[in-house]
């Protein structure tokens, strides 16, 4: 059974050539937004990657980037495509093109779609890897001598600035770390003495934040030594009384600020998603109805156009036999290679 047929009379095609070859450039101008948009999110991310650990998150903007310029390359075809169906004797010549194309362009469309989905649901694995990034950050934060984390503090201490952050869940995480190098500590002090010994890991450990913690709308002076000390400061109460540093962590605040991107990346991605799709139905709608003029001697007859030659029912099996036997052939290649070949096989069958 046929799916979606439609009768298509000579303006009608007309009508679809020439609307879909403006909507193909839409499209391709579309494309070239979204590699923008996936450049964009790469420049985003790299220019974190000293803190956080993102190098799974990078699959996102690498795949904007490929779906967008592979966009270009589609629609560009596609108005040619659209040029040509004009004239019913130069429409043959892209019969044999028309095969291939269609299992890429649906190929490189799934792969936007997975682009999109992945852009709403990467959170987890962004919260996980901000997670170890940060820990990593605080813990290597004093090591300003050691080769590989000599700007760990000034990377640090620029994200906190910058995001108006502390810490990696609060301001806390610091005083479970030793923030400050022995470089910088008198071990002839007593204080220093005794505060080494107070735990079994020999580190100096005190109840104070880095000064990128420092809320500069406070109107109080920075207390950063001392935090939950009351005595230690004049009118200062640290259960009840607001901190004049940054009570919200890094985490948090890079978590909120790159998931609002990808989603509003995502949201994009999704519009332009929808209108490649539209070319790819336009463009099938106007492939079959016009092979069915050809040869024939009036070109201006009516013809009929379909999306599917066969039931989604059976088009589903056919999908999932060309799948298995293709498994069966080629168990070494990757996963993901295999099923894209597998899309790749099932669309050249449909749309030949």
């Amino acid at each position: 059974m046929v799916v979606m047929k439609m009768k298509f009379p000579f303006q009608k095609r007309v009508k679809l050539a020439q609307g879909l070859w403006l909507l193909s450039w839409c499209a391709a101008v579309a494309g070239a937004i979204t590699f923008t948009l996936g450049c964009i999110l790469k420049t985003e991310l790299r220019r974190r990657a000293e803190v956080p650990d993102l190098k799974y998150i990078h699959i996102v903007p690498n795949t904007l980037m490929i779906v967008g310029l592979a966009s270009l390359g589609i629609n560009y075809f596609a108005s040619k495509i659209c040029q040509d169906a004009l004239d019913a004797g130069r429409f043959p010549r892209w019969k044999n093109f028309l095969k291939p194309y269609f299992a890429v362009s649906c190929f490189f469309t799934i792969l936007m779609l997975l682009s999109v989905i992945m852009s709403f649901v990467m959170k987890g694995s962004l919260e996980s890897s901000l997670k170890v990034g940060l820990r990593n950050g605080i813990r290597f934060y004093k090591d300003t001598d050691t080769p590989g984390r000599c700007f760990q503090k000034q990377n640090i201490d620029r994200l906190q600035m910058v995001f108006q952050c502390c810490g990696n869940n609060d301001f806390r995480d610091w005083f479970e770390v030793q923030w400050i190098s022995n470089r910088y500590l008198d071990f002839s002090s007593k204080e220093v003495k005794d505060r080494i010994k107070s735990n079994v890991d020999g580190r100096y450990l005190v109840d104070g934040v880095p000064f990128s913690c420092c809320n500069p709308s406070s109107p109080r002076p920075c207390i950063q030594y001392q935090l939950t000390n009351n005595s230690a400061h004049y009118n200062y109460d640290y259960q009840t009384e607001e901190l004049n540093i940054y009570l919200r962590g890094c985490r948090e605040a890079l978590v909120n600020y790159y998931m609002g991107l990808m989603n509003t990346i995502g949201a994009g991605v999704l519009s332009v998603l929808l209108l490649q799709g539209s070319v790819l139905v336009s463009l099938r709608f106007l492939q079959t109805a016009m092979e069915a003029v050809a040869g024939k001697e009036n070109t201006e007859i009516e013809t009929e156009g379909y999306l599917l030659e066969k039931s989604v029912k059976d088009t589903f099996m056919e999908y999932f036999y060309v799948s298995c036997y293709l498994h069966e052939k080629n168990t070494n290649i990757h996963s993901l290679l295999l099923n894209g070949m597998c899309i790749a096989n099932f669309f050249s069958v449909q749309f030949s």
